[in-house]
């Protein structure tokens, strides 16, 4: 299963997020699931680096699938906006029931 755990201050800013696990699907190669959480993800990602100023770190391992993505900072309007777009599409993913036991999304306040 994927876990991502997004993270947002007490304002309801992001601070960051974790993505980790393979969505199991089907076979490595073949997952759509992994496939398009993968895409929304590093798409993200890339974006937030070229569009904004923002200042960021992000660590990641292909083999164990994990990402920590975190804000040094607040984050821009379009970073926070760029975020809830991948937010959408993940939660897009996780409410049709076909897909829904590959992927976990979890909001935590830190």
């Amino acid at each position: 299963m994927i876990r991502v755990t997004v993270y947002k201050t007490a304002r309801q800013e992001y601070a960051g997020f974790d993505l980790s696990g393979h969505a199991g699907y089907s076979e490595h190669g073949s997952d759509i699931v992994c496939a398009a959480v993968s895409a929304l993800v590093i798409n993200t990602v890339n974006s937030v680096e070229k569009f904004t100023q923002d200042k960021t770190s992000c660590v990641s391992d292909d083999e164990s699938g994990t990402i920590r993505f975190r804000f040094d900072g607040r984050p821009s309007h379009d970073a926070s906006l760029l975020l809830d777009s991948m937010i959408l599409g993940l939660q897009g993913i996780e409410e049709d029931s076909e897909y829904e036991p590959y992927i976990d999304i979890i909001f935590k306040e830190v």
